[in-house]
């Protein structure tokens, strides 16, 4: 199923395990301020439909939370959000510095394989660097001195 072009009903059938996946809207009452969320948003190449959706589900949301996105568009057009620009270690030094121009971030996502680079300690001087995606105990410990975040998942966690 491509998210995409799929209707809300086709989407509200699908689950992770045995669970239903929620709407932003479940996500965010469920939520409802009491941790702080950071959205990464996949536009795909439709980022004409994603800025007003997001902007509507976001609406009168109080909680903390930031926005991040791979697609520099996405965190330049959302200047009221906390924003952050998600970069591939792989992402060739030139585009680098043209979609860090272009979003404006307020903070960077970067792999943890860019983690010690000297970009990546420049850049660090100048917003916060996040993470991602710390799977382990000694990739936390590595990350933890060289990011001022880290996204995790499975054993990666704190």
């Amino acid at each position: 199923m491509r998210i995409g072009l799929s209707t809300l009903e086709q989407l509200g059938r699908l689950r992770v395990g045995d669970q239903l996946i929620p709407t932003l809207e479940e996500l965010l009452a469920l939520v409802a301020g009491r941790v702080p969320l950071l959205l990464e948003i996949k536009v795909d190449g439709d980022i004409g439909r994603w800025i007003p959706a997001l902007c509507r589900g976001l609406d009168g949301y109080n909680g903390p939370f930031g926005v991040m996105s791979f697609h520099p568009r996405l965190a330049k057009a959302l200047p009221e959000f906390r924003r952050g620009l998600v970069v591939r270690d792989r992402l060739g030094s030139m585009r680098r510095w043209i979609f860090v121009h272009l979003a404006s971030p307020d903070f960077l996502a970067v792999d943890r394989e860019a983690l010690g680079r000297l970009w990546v300690s420049r850049e660090r001087r100048k917003r916060p660097v996040y993470s991602w995606t710390i799977r382990s105990p000694a990739e936390r410990a590595k990350a933890a001195v060289q990011a001022d975040a880290l996204i995790w998942e499975a054993d990666g966690r704190p």
